[in-house]
């Protein structure tokens, strides 16, 4: 089996080295790069998915819409839509550029970079990555929030959307 790849960057997402998956991810804290993508529909309400059980970190549990790591040698244009293909589907999109920041979780430090898509059209959850998928309204998962539904992770990223106007 080949192995995984990962750059490492610096603060300002700078590309300082790469190192495997299994380093970044056993508590190296190696800072390394992901793209979350966060799709709303034309009624405002947000896609999520469900884990795959056979993720190593968080597994089953509900997720932001497009979640992944920038391989070596690949921009963060190029995995967003590269991930947006392999988890759902999507094609001829163009996700929007909203911000990005550190998360730091027990066992690794990422860069986030997050992008948001408003998409009506089809999507087709792969299920060798996730288990399922769907549209959520804001009020449903407000009464999920803290009750270890979702990830920390798209927990702190929905108040940064909320935070950034991005949502209301």
């Amino acid at each position: 089996m080949t192995k995984e790849f990962f750059p490492i960057v610096d603060e300002l997402g700078e590309v300082i080295g790469k190192e495997t998956r299994e380093n970044c991810h056993g508590g190296s804290m190696l800072l390394h790069p992901v793209v979350h993508v966060h799709i709303f529909n034309s009624k405002g309400e947000i896609y999520l998915q469900q884990r795959a059980w056979t993720k190593d970190i968080q597994p089953g549990k509900w997720d932001t819409a497009v979640g992944g790591h920038v391989d070596y040698g690949e921009s963060i244009e190029e995995a967003v839509l590269r991930e947006c293909f392999e988890e759902l589907g999507l094609e001829n999109i163009e996700p929007v550029y909203e911000y990005r920041y550190h998360w730091q979780s027990p066992v690794e430090c990422e860069l986030i970079h997050v992008f948001t898509l408003t998409y009506d059209g089809e999507i087709t959850p792969n299920q060798n990555e996730l288990i399922d998928g769907r549209f959520w309204q804001m009020d449903e998962i407000e009464s999920f929030l803290g009750k270890s539904i979702f990830t920390p992770n798209f927990e702190h990223d929905l108040q940064l959307l909320i935070d950034y106007k991005v949502i209301c």
